[in-house]
């Protein structure tokens, strides 16, 4: 279990400060933001978000900022933003993990269709919409944004490409995933196939969005692939070495299908 230490926004509809979101009504599509020690780029993201969401997206939406164990000013920066606005949630956990917060945001999120990406926004936008669409309209049950897929357009570091076909090439040669990019911080399920998944997925960090790709193949849900565009973030705080030998580890793991999982 997470363990959620503060929640900011989560209030009922009658409290004052919430009149736009009452006008709106319950969120079809809830944007989960995992963040850690991202004070300095959190709220010029969020903010170009919800201008986005709201000059261009068709679905009632909301947006959960998940603060996972940050040591800077985040989750002060989190219940800044989440106060200001009526269509901005956030939740602050104990423990760090990028899976861990995704299993806390997605848990406990009222919407039907649920979204993650990445707080630098490094994906473009304009992939948002088909990759909901297509779970929304029934076409596939998990849909994930990838920067192999064929019409995708990339730009990031040589030694970051490498060891990300690299891993990929892995996956489909050990684990059978058919999706090329197993990876990206992009992605769109229904609430319904998420709870159904949460509890099989061991992984709370880097290795979830693998793990979570894996499990759904492996009980014959749909996956589909959206062509993204993306732009490296040179102030990435993804460890390459560490992240690597930890997904080594948990595909080992799941060679055994059968394993014992964690109670």
């Amino acid at each position: 279990m997470c363990d959620v230490t503060a929640v900011s926004g989560l209030r009922p509809a009658s409290v004052p400060g919430t009149r736009r979101t009452v006008e709106r009504g319950q969120p079809v599509v809830d944007v989960i933001l995992p963040v850690y020690d991202e004070a300095h780029v959190l709220r010029v993201s969020v903010g170009r978000l919800s201008r986005y969401l709201t000059e261009t997206f068709p679905f009632r939406w909301r947006i959960t900022i998940v603060d996972n164990a940050s040591t800077d000013g985040t989750w002060a920066e989190a219940e800044s933003i989440a106060a200001e606005s009526p269509d901005v949630f956030a939740m602050h956990l104990g423990e760090r993990g990028r899976g861990r917060a995704l299993k806390a945001g997605w848990s406990v999120s009222p919407a039907p269709f649920l979204v993650y990406m990445d707080i630098d926004l490094s994906t473009g936008l304009d992939a948002l919409l088909p990759l909901v669409s297509s779970v929304i309209s029934g076409h596939s049950e998990l849909a994930v944004g990838s920067r192999w897929a064929p019409g995708a357009r990339v730009h990031r570091s040589a030694k970051r490409g490498v060891i990300s076909w690299a891993y990929n090439a892995l996956l489909r040669v050990a684990l059978g995933v058919r999706v090329r990019d197993a990876q990206c911080g992009f992605k769109a399920i229904s609430r319904s196939v998420a709870h159904e998944l949460l509890p099989e997925i061991e992984d709370d960090d880097w290795f979830f969005d693998t793990e979570l790709i894996t499990l759904a193949q492996r009980r014959g849900l749909r996956v589909l692939e959206i062509p993204v565009d993306w732009v490296e973030d040179p102030d990435s705080r993804v460890r390459l070495w560490a992240t690597a030998w930890a997904d080594l580890r948990g595909v080992f793991r799941l060679l055994n299908p059968n394993r014992n999982h964690r109670p």
